[in-house]
Formats: structure tokens, C-alpha cells, sequence
């Protein structure tokens, strides 16, 4: 019969337990409140306003199709018409006309992002208006005080600060991130011990990266928690290889379970898909009773899964991966920044093999360098790298360490030729940061030499050791620390983007119409209206899509091409580019002859230029949002009105 000292101490434990708990929902809490306070900023990536604009047509019943209009989806969409009607009286542009509510499919987005944000936009009160009622969303306007009465009836009493559907995404996203924290936790606990699982868990929840990412609203965590399920899979199914706990069975459903995680998260990100092969070497390497068996149900689940969607993406563009399938060729000497995307009729014939190598060579010159030394945002990653010369006790912590090691490998070799000019416009915090989703299980195992080190030290006193530990985990995680103690950051991410500003201009389209853009998928997210991308020219290519696939009503031109380079956007652009387009507008103070979209919108050039098929606004309605940095020191008798290229008339 245990005693009463064994009770109490008992007691004690379960105390000390529960006390740690606590301690460690306060932090979590205590970081999710002062981050967003400090360090939240609305959408300033495509890539999330592009998923989220799709989830918002899943949640709304409209299936996966988009209101941002890339040139090449329709290229890909005519051409695969034209293959499937030939020699029939059936049309084969893309459908996108104005007397029905036409939708262009999705082609760039896998489905279970934007299914994971639709749920919640079914769930949770998505509100899209912009709100600057509620003083979280907003701030005191500071132009009421210099504004006339006459002015004051246009302008609202707070100034937009905060989007709430970006915030909510956001919210979202720092829930996976948790969750994620949580996985590390216990994974770290079943391979070492409950001190390096300590350790990881706030390794991972204090990471400034991953909070980072968390506000971006890109995939990211989501596929890191992915991930994570792929790894404890691993670690269980080599566990029933060497030491059987579960039926004998067990082996088969958890390569069931593999494959459907490898196909979950290539449906996340396609190139998410090249783990497939380190994944089958492991498997095959270490399951020697069972191996084939367990091979083909693996292989047969990955496949059963990415299937269905591959065959939806051939049946609507001719490609199993639509507009994605082409990021090998973006980047390249013959198809820079976003030549491809923009194109409608793509030239491929200067594609040639030294064309991948220069590309994987200069690429992985700038992962080695740049991208892995600080991986993860601190120096935990150098641990990682020095404990691979160690040798471990655990057989499952080896096996475990060289899966790593080779998907380290293919992780950053379809980085290195999967980069496009996403990278360039966000370098570290993009969709194309694949070995990111590492971060956590080098936070595993470079705590886990931590602690090996420590245990060197031979410290005497408990208390000594606890600061040690302390000190190390500050010290990690001063990024975050320091992201938190900074002055706070500005949630509007202008230019280019400003929510009030792109509303008020889509609101004059009617649904079914559609508009060009340079920032395409803010109008999409925030405008709720179809836009096409800026094509390539203002000529032919502008043409091709007014004329015969669907009349374009308005041009909306930011400071993404207006304060573009002079030299390279502009000089050596030649005769045939927007940028010159804009030159002639002011030289001529009108636009140029024959071009359709004639009415300047006044209120905001010469930063925004916004050209209209006709006079849709009425003299009286000025601007009132104007972006922040539009707004001038000393108002004019008429508010937010500047002059334009034939501001507010026929530029005749």
C-alpha cells in the first residue's frame, strides 16, 4: 500500500505538471496577443490573396474557379479547346462572357488550401466590406483637421488599418502553428526524452519565422503540419519493422496512411510531390518482411489521392498541373520574372537543357549561402548539421536523421529549379520555401545535442543547469523577442496594396464584367471582381483578349508599374509596354489613339492611373480612400482631386 510520502509526492508531480501547463497556454496566448499587436500585416503576397479569393468562391458555391485571370490560363484553356473541338463548329475561347456569370477555372492553386480556408469562411463571420467602424480595424483619420465641411461629407471618421478577413486567415494560420508545436513536442518526447521535447515545443512557438509565416497567409504551416503526420507515420512504421506493439497488419495501414499524407500535401504544393522518393528508399530500406506489399499500397494511396485532381486540371487545360507545371521553365534566361505568366502566346523555342542547369546552378549558389546557414531564423540549424556526426544509441533516431538528410536533398534541389520570380518579389517568406517544413525536426534534433553537451558540462547545482538552459533558449530566440519589443509595424502594406482604394474602384464594375490590373489578385481578393493581368503589351496581346474573348472595362495601373525602373521597364521596354504606355498618356495628356478605355478616374494619378470604357462616376463622388501616401499635405479646394491624363473626361 503506497505510503503517504508516495502520495504526496504524487501529488507534487501532477502539480508541477499542471503548473507547466499553464505557464506555457499563458505564453502561447501572451504571444498570439502582442505578435498580432505588433507584427500582423494585412496580405502583401499574391500567392495568399490568389488562394484566398479561390476559397472564397469554393465557400460561396462557385467551385474551384478565380477572378484573377492569368494570360496563360487562358492560353492553356483555347489551346487545349482547340485540340478537343477540332474539326466541330464549337467554340473554343475561354468562356468568360459578360452575358452569364462566367468563371474561368482555377489553374494555379492546389485544392487543400483553399478547401481548408472555405471551411472556415463557412464557419467563421467573414466579413469582406472594408470596416472602419471598429477601432481594431481602424485608426483616427488625421486629415479631419485640415479638411473643409464640404469634404468632411466624403471622408470617413477613421481611416482603414486592419482587413478582417486577412486577420482571420491570419488567426488561422497561428492555430497550425500550434498545432504544429504541439506534434514537435511529442515527437521529440517519443525519439529523446521529455527535456528535449520541452525544449523543441518552445524552439518551435518562439520561432519569428514561422510567425512570420503565419501572417502571410500562405500554405506553409499547414503543410509543415502535413509533414509532421508524414514523419510520425515513418517513426511508427519503422518501429512495427523492429520491435511489432500493433497487429500484423499495422504495416500496411500506416503506408496507407503515408501515401494519403504524401498526396494530401502535394495537393498543398505540388512539389511537395518529389518526397515521394526519399519516402519509397526509406520505406523500402527498412520494412525488408513486407517490402513490396507495403510499397505498392503506399505508391497505390499517394496515387489514389492526387489523382482525381490531376485528371480535373487535364480535362479542363490539356496539363495535369495547369499554369503550376510550367514553374521549371520560369526564371530562366528565356522566360525572366513573370514573362510566362503574362504571355498568351508563349514562346518556347528558346527553351534548351544548359538553360535548367544555369538556372539550378545559380539558385543553389544562393540556397547554400544564403538560405541554409540561417535556416529557421537562428543558429539551431548549425547544431543539426554538427550532430550528423554523432552517433546516436537510438536506431530510430539514425534511420530518422538520414530520411532528413535525403529529404534535405530533394527538398532543395526542386527549390533550386522550381524558383520563380515569387521568390524574387518575397525572397524566404513564399510558397516555394520548401525547406522550411525541416525547421521543426532540426529544432528536434539540435535540442537533442543540446542537451548532450549540457550533460558534458557536468553542472553540480540543478538551478545552474536550468540557467543554462534558459539562457540558450533566450538567446535562440532574440528574433522573436526583438520583433516584439519593436516599435509596431504598419498592417497597410502601401504601395501597392491599400483595400479601401481597390474596393472603391471595383465597385463600379458590375459582377460580370472584367478589369485589367498589375495587381490582379488584390483585385480578386479585395474587389470581388474578375481581372485579367497585365499582358504583356498594350497592343496585340491587350487586344486579343478585348476583342475576342471579352471586352476589358477598366485599366488599373499602381505603383507596380508606375514606379517601375526607368531604365529597364521603361527605356529599354521599346515602343510595346505599359510603362511606355503611362510615358505617352502624360506626354500627350490623353491616351493613346484607338485604345478603348478613354475616362481618367480622378483622385488618383499620378501614382494610380485608372482608365474607364466610359464616365462611370459622378462629378460630386470624390475619392475617399485614397492611400495614405496619396493624400496631399495640403488639401485642394475639392477633396482627394489632382489632375490626371484627361482627369475626369473624354481624354479626346
Amino acid at each position: 500500500m503506497p505510503s503517504i510520502q508516495d502520495w504526496i509526492h504524487k501529488l507534487e508531480e501532477r502539480g508541477a505538471g499542471g503548473l507547466r501547463i499553464v505557464f506555457v497556454v499563458l505564453l502561447v496566448g501572451f504571444l498570439l496577443v502582442v505578435y498580432n499587436w505588433r507584427g500582423f500585416r494585412n496580405l502583401s503576397n499574391q500567392e495568399a490573396m490568389d488562394a484566398a479569393q479561390v476559397a472564397r468562391n469554393l465557400a460561396e458555391g462557385n467551385g474551384f474557379t478565380t477572378q484573377f485571370i492569368r494570360p496563360f490560363s487562358l492560353h492553356l484553356v483555347q489551346t487545349h479547346n482547340q485540340k478537343r473541338t477540332a474539326g466541330t463548329a464549337t467554340d473554343p475561347r475561354p468562356d468568360l462572357a459578360e452575358v452569364k456569370e462566367a468563371r474561368h477555372p482555377d489553374l494555379a492553386n492546389p485544392p487543400v488550401y483553399p478547401l481548408f480556408l472555405a471551411g472556415a469562411m463557412k464557419v467563421l463571420p467573414f466579413r469582406y466590406p472594408v470596416n472602419v467602424v471598429n477601432p481594431f480595424w481602424s485608426i483616427p483619420n488625421p486629415r479631419l483637421a485640415s479638411l473643409t465641411p464640404e469634404q468632411l461629407k466624403h471622408t470617413p471618421a477613421r481611416q482603414f488599418w486592419r482587413y478582417e478577413p486577412d486577420f482571420l486567415i491570419a488567426l488561422l494560420n497561428q492555430s497550425l502553428l500550434i498545432l504544429n508545436a504541439v506534434s514537435v513536442f511529442f515527437l521529440a518526447r517519443a525519439l529523446f526524452d521529455r527535456s528535449v521535447a520541452w525544449l523543441s515545443f518552445a524552439l518551435v512557438i518562439c520561432c519569428e519565422v514561422l510567425w512570420h509565416f503565419s501572417v502571410t497567409g500562405l500554405p506553409t504551416l499547414l503543410l509543415m503540419l502535413i509533414f509532421q503526420g508524414l514523419i510520425w507515420g515513418l517513426v511508427w512504421i519503422e518501429r512495427e519493422e523492429r520491435s511489432p506493439v500493433w497487429s500484423p497488419r499495422a504495416q500496411a495501414w500506416l503506408a496507407l496512411l503515408i501515401g494519403a499524407l504524401l498526396g494530401a500535401g502535394t495537393l498543398t504544393t505540388y512539389s511537395f510531390g518529389w518526397l515521394v522518393v526519399p519516402v519509397l528508399v526509406y520505406v523500402g530500406l527498412i520494412c525488408a518482411l513486407r517490402r513490396w506489399r507495403i510499397l505498392t499500397l503506399l505508391t497505390g494511396a499517394f496515387l489514389v489521392v492526387i489523382a482525381p485532381w490531376l485528371w480535373r486540371n487535364f480535362q479542363v487545360s490539356g496539363t495535369p498541373f495547369g499554369t503550376a507545371g510550367y514553374a521549371l521553365l520560369e526564371g530562366t534566361f528565356a522566360l525572366p520574372e513573370f514573362r510566362l505568366q503574362r504571355s498568351l502566346d508563349p514562346d518556347f523555342r528558346g527553351i534548351a537543357l544548359p538553360l535548367f542547369l544555369y538556372k539550378f546552378l545559380y539558385n543553389a549558389r544562393e540556397l547554400i549561402t544564403d538560405a541554409l546557414p540561417r535556416l529557421g531564423g537562428s543558429w539551431v540549424g548549425a547544431l543539426f548539421l554538427t550532430g550528423l556526426l554523432l552517433s546516436y544509441r537510438s536506431l530510430a533516431i539514425r534511420r530518422l536523421r538520414y530520411f532528413l538528410l535525403a529529404a534535405l536533398g530533394t527538398l532543395f534541389l526542386v527549390q533550386a529549379l522550381g524558383k520563380t520570380q515569387l521568390s524574387v518579389e518575397h525572397p524566404g517568406f513564399n510558397s516555394e520555401n520548401l525547406l522550411v517544413l525541416l525547421v521543426p525536426l532540426i529544432f528536434v534534433y539540435g535540442a537533442g545535442l543540446f542537451f548532450q553537451l549540457l550533460e558534458q558540462m557536468n553542472l553540480k547545482i540543478r538551478e545552474l543547469r536550468y540557467i543554462v538552459i534558459g539562457l540558450f533558449a533566450v538567446i535562440v530566440n532574440l528574433p522573436l523577442i526583438l520583433t516584439l519589443v519593436s516599435p509596431k509595424v504598419r498592417p497597410v502594406d502601401y504601395p501597392p496594396y491599400y483595400p479601401p482604394a481597390i474596393q472603391d474602384v471595383a465597385q463600379y464594375l458590375r459582377p460580370n464584367e472584367m478589369m485589367i490590373s498589375d495587381i490582379p489578385w488584390a483585385v480578386a481578393w479585395y474587389g470581388q471582381r474578375q481581372c485579367l493581368w497585365l499582358t504583356r503589351n498594350p497592343d496585340d496581346q491587350f487586344y486579343q483578349v478585348h476583342d475576342y474573348i471579352k471586352p476589358i472595362r477598366c485599366l488599373y495601373l499602381t505603383p507596380v508599374t508606375t514606379d517601375s525602373r526607368i531604365l529597364t521597364d521603361w527605356v529599354r521596354a521599346g515602343d510595346r509596354s505599359w510603362p511606355t504606355f503611362i510615358l505617352e498618356s502624360l506626354l500627350r495628356n490623353r491616351a493613346p489613339e484607338k485604345f478603348p478605355l478613354r475616362f481618367a478616374q480622378p483622385g488618383y494619378f499620378p501614382e494610380q492611373l485608372i482608365l474607364w470604357d466610359y464616365k462611370r462616376w459622378s462629378d460630386d463622388a470624390a475619392p475617399i480612400a485614397v492611400p495614405p501616401q496619396l493624400e496631399p499635405k495640403d488639401p485642394p479646394a475639392e477633396a482627394g482631386r489632382t489632375n490626371a491624363p484627361a482627369a475626369g473626361a473624354s481624354a479626346r
